[in-house]
This record gives C-alpha cells, sequence and structure tokens, in this order.
C-alpha cells in the first residue's frame, strides 16, 4: 500500500485550494457576465447556455476516468496535468473571438476540473488524518463551495471595471501559483498488484453519448422545438444510451462507475444529496441575468448581491466542520439543504418592489450560504472517509462527478426554464420559476439525505483497508 510517513502542510492546502479555485470561482464566473461576453463576441444565447454548461459537464464526464488515473498513475502527476489544462482552457477563453475558441476553452476548463479534484481530495485522504483532515477538507470546501459563492461577486467585479476576460487571467495567475507551492509534495498512488484491469472504454463512450444528448436536449430543445426530430432523436439517443451504460456497468468487475462503492448508504446519501444540491448553482445564473435585464443592474452590482453568501459560506464552512466533529454529519446536512432552499425561496419572491426585493434577494443570498456551508464539509468528509482506501480516487471522482453533473444540468434546466417563460414577455415570472425550479432541487436533496444517511452519533469512518 501507499508510503504515508510525509504529513501534509498548509503550503500544500493552500496550492490546493488555488487549484481548485480556477474551476469553482474562475471558471464558474460565467454565470454573471452574460450580457458582457454576448456584448463583446456577439455569441447567441443558446449557444452561450452551452458554453456554460459544458465545464461542469465535462468535468463531470471525465472526473471518475481521472480519479482511476490518480490512483494508478499518481495524484501529484494529475493534479499538475490539471493545472496544466487550466492554464491553457483560460488562454482559449482571453483570446477568443467567437463561439469556436470559448467552447474549445471551456471543455477544457472541463477537463482540468476532472484531473484536479479527485486528485486533490485523495492527496487531502493520504496526507492527513482525523481533525487534520477534517481541517484540510474545510479549506478545500472553501474554495469549492466557497469558490462558487464568491464566483459572482468576482466575475461582475472584474467583467465591470476590468473586462470579463481578466477573470480568466487571473485564473492563469493562480494555476502558476499553485503549481508553486505544491512543488516537493511526494507522489501518491496505489500500488498495482495482480493482473491489469482492462479500461472499461465501451462504458465511457456510452456515458458520454448519454450526458452530451441530454445536455442538448435541455439547453437546445426550445430551439430546435420540443416536439422536433432533432428533439426526439437526442431523446431516444439518451435513452439508448443510458440503457446500455447501464447494462454494460452492471456486468463488469472493474466499470467506468464503480456501483459497489453505492453499497455504503452514508456514501450514497453523500453522494445523491451533493449531486442534488449542486444542482442549485441555476439559482447564480437565474437571479444575476434577471436583476441586470430585468431590474438594470450592472454586473458588479448583481455581484453585490450575493456578497452575504459569500460570507456565510466562508463562515459556515468552519463550522459545520465542528458540527460534524460534536454530532455527526446527517444532522448539518439535513439542515444545510433546508436551509439553502429558504434561502433560494426568498430570491423567488420577484414580485416585490425595487428595494424591497434588493434586501430580501441579499437576505437569501446570506441564508443560501449558511446552508451549503454547513453542508458541505459533514458531506464531503462522509464520502471521503467511507471510502475504501485502494478506490478512494475513484470513490472521490464520483463524489465530485455528483457535484459537477449537478451544477452542469441545474444551470441548464435553470436557464432552459427561464428563457423560455422570458419568450413568452413575463420575465419575472420567468425568474420566479427558474428560482422555484431550484428550491426543487434543494428538497429533493433534504429527502435524499433523510432517506439514505444513516442516524450515527458522529460521522462513520468505515475504511476498508
Amino acid at each position: 500500500m501507499e508510503q504515508v510517513a510525509y504529513k501534509g502542510t498548509n503550503k500544500l492546502i493552500t496550492g490546493i485550494v488555488f487549484g481548485v479555485i480556477t474551476f469553482w470561482l474562475f471558471a464558474q464566473s460565467l454565470v454573471n457576465v452574460v450580457p458582457a461576453i454576448q456584448q463583446d463576441i456577439g455569441i447567441s444565447s443558446d449557444l452561450l447556455n452551452i458554453a456554460i454548461s459544458l465545464t461542469a459537464l465535462f468535468s463531470g464526464i471525465f472526473i471518475v476516468v481521472a480519479g482511476g488515473m490518480a490512483d494508478k498513475f499518481g495524484r501529484m502527476k494529475l493534479t499538475y496535468i490539471g493545472l496544466g489544462l487550466s492554464i491553457i482552457g483560460s488562454l482559449c477563453l482571453v483570446l477568443t473571438q467567437g463561439a469556436v475558441l470559448l467552447i474549445i476553452g471551456r471543455v477544457i476548463q472541463g477537463l482540468s476540473a476532472a484531473c484536479i479534484m479527485p486528485a486533490t481530495l485523495a492527496l487531502m485522504k493520504t496526507y492527513f488524518e482525523g481533525k487534520d483532515r477534517q481541517r484540510a477538507l474545510s479549506f478545500w470546501s472553501i474554495g469549492s463551495w466557497g469558490g462558487s459563492g464568491i464566483c459572482s461577486f468576482a466575475g461582475g467585479a472584474i467583467a465591470t471595471y476590468m473586462g470579463w476576460r481578466w477573470i480568466f487571467v487571473f485564473s492563469i495567475i493562480f494555476a502558476v501559483l499553485g503549481i508553486f507551492l505544491i512543488k516537493g509534495t511526494p507522489e501518491s498512488k496505489v500500488a498495482q498488484t495482480g493482473a491489469k484491469a482492462k479500461f472499461d472504454l465501451s462504458g465511457l463512450i456510452t456515458f458520454v453519448i448519454a450526458m452530451v444528448s441530454l445536455n442538448l436536449v435541455i439547453t437546445r430543445g426550445s430551439t430546435f422545438g420540443w416536439a422536433s426530430v432533432t428533439t426526439l432523436t437526442l431523446i431516444v439517443v439518451f435513452l439508448l444510451a443510458a440503457t446500455l451504460f447501464f447494462r454494460i456497468e452492471l456486468k463488469q468487475l472493474n466499470g467506468f462507475i464503480d456501483f459497489s462503492l453505492f453499497k455504503n448508504k452514508a456514501y450514497t446519501g453523500a453522494t445523491l444529496s451533493n449531486f442534488l444540491l449542486n444542482a442549485a448553482a441555476g439559482t447564480l445564473l437565474v437571479a444575476n441575468t434577471y436583476v441586470q435585464v430585468g431590474r438594470g443592474f450592472t454586473a458588479f452590482q448583481s455581484g453585490l448581491l450575493s456578497i452575504g453568501y459569500l460570507v456565510c459560506v466562508l463562515g459556515m464552512i468552519r463550522v459545520g466542520e465542528k458540527i460534524l466533529q460534536r454530532i455527526g454529519a446527517r444532522k448539518p446536512m439535513i439542515l444545510g439543504s433546508l436551509i439553502t432552499a429558504i434561502g433560494i425561496g426568498l430570491t423567488s419572491l420577484t414580485f416585490l418592489p425595487g428595494m424591497v426585493y434588493t434586501v430580501i434577494v441579499f437576505i437569501g443570498f446570506s441564508l443560501f450560504g449558511i446552508g451549503l456551508g454547513m453542508y458541505a464539509t459533514p458531506s464531503t468528509d462522509t464520502a471521503v472517509s467511507n471510502a475504501p482506501e485502494d478506490r478512494v480516487g475513484v470513490a472521490s471522482g464520483i463524489y465530485k462527478m455528483a457535484s459537477s453533473l449537478g451544477g452542469s444540468f441545474g444551470v441548464a434546466i435553470s436557464a432552459t426554464v427561464y428563457g423560455v417563460i422570458t419568450a413568452s414577455g413575463n420575465i419575472d415570472l420567468a425568474a420566479m420559476i427558474g428560482l422555484l425550479t431550484n428550491v426543487g432541487f434543494c428538497l429533493a436533496s433534504l429527502i435524499a439525505i433523510i432517506v439514505t444517511v444513516p442516524r450515527e452519533k458522529k460521522a462513520m469512518e468505515v475504511v476498508t483497508e
């Protein structure tokens, strides 16, 4: 097995967090600069929605593969590759003059996140123990959940005063800093024993086809026509690919997704609720677009509305860690999902006038941050601590696949709901329904936790050696 004599440092944590925010902060900032990008490069709303969701989609699709590669070839190696891809993807966005380079850059950013997230989570598992691991995971969560909190404000401020391309200049800078900060950390990988397992290419291909076709149905269905031959064909392709994928995976011992991990109810609950709660990322896209288009806010002003989210999510992540240590994971996960639903529900009150709505949205975003911050560390620790040691990279990959796919489809669904209703001329109603859709995701997350996460007093740490 692995050599774990090396003990993780604050320098390593900082470098990892810098890598994590290249996706969660900078890549996700596109949710608040839609009007600016459209005005700059003249891209259609449909193509821009696809570009926004592609990074999370490709991250989700390939994150499990990257997690397995991290276990096999080295977690440090995959982290370096991810940071390199982040630099390339960001450079594409800095230089883009149209849809092609924008989409290519977003895909590369997704592949970067797929490498970084499971590899760095596995490094946290390997080089930190007990309370030190929970502390390290709290900072990892600050990079991911906190990054998603600041992305709206940071992206809006940068776009308003410097131009939206500077978002990705800063992303390049932080990726380079991350490379230097993690330099010198020993490699970590699983010792290979026995015959080499054959890579599940058929599982990967069918999964990619299923996810891409479903994403196209969601993002382009209204343009194609919901009953058009193109849309119906894509639905059939999705159903066939998804069915074939499950048939392939359930017959394989070393499949693309290791379904045996879901025999652990705690891991299942953390992963499923993580998917559903991340789907609420569509809140930022709908709320920011609505206040800019419907209420005349600038990107910076709309970002200021979510500053309470940033403060609360960053403050509550460490609080969530302490609650986890005192009473276990289940209660803070339940309460976090419920508070998040209430917060988003407040932002959906678009019938309120001027300043009243502004104040209510600020309060709603603050509750949004409190809920996610409370949920983050207990959920992440539950998933990582319940993963077998020899499959922690794959298990971390599946957990973060849930984050990325949840965010991708949540943004795509919310944008589609908002766009379809806006086309009828009622932008207030469009924003309300779009935001209530995200409340539904939170409530589904709440139900998933109640049903699947065990009632232990303290977070379970069942690790199969």
